[in-house]
């Protein structure tokens, strides 16, 4: 289970390094950032994240899910502004943008790794 989870933060660090390559606007000052802030967005997921989904749960449920876009974003600027000059992201728009990236990058890398462990 330990070794799944490294995994998992390795895996998100990588899709953070990809965003951080697409967009001038998200930025992260290497692969060790990268691995913190995954490390971070992790711990963000599991306290905050839980807390903003109940929260917000009737404009998620009317947005038919979409609205947890929103909240992902909401977690990486918590987790930037943690962070502080390592990991700048300019603006909550882009914020949301990397989040539905990350999601599609993550869900593809996850796949491609439960496909090679079999």
């Amino acid at each position: 289970m330990f070794v799944r989870w490294l995994i998992s933060i390795v895996l998100n660090a990588v899709a953070l390094i990809i965003v951080a390559e697409l967009f001038e606007s998200f930025q992260l000052e290497g692969f060790g950032a990268a691995i913190l802030a995954s490390f971070i967005l992790a711990i963000v997921n599991v306290i905050i994240k839980p807390i903003l989904v109940i929260l917000t749960l009737p404009i998620t449920v009317i947005s038919l899910g979409l609205f947890l876009f929103v909240i992902n974003a909401i977690t990486l600027m918590i987790t930037q502004a943690l962070m502080g000059s390592s990991f700048v992201i300019d603006g909550f728009g882009i914020a949301i943008v990397a989040s539905v990236i990350i999601s599609i990058i993550n869900l593809l890398l996850n796949n491609l790794v439960k496909d090679s462990m079999r």
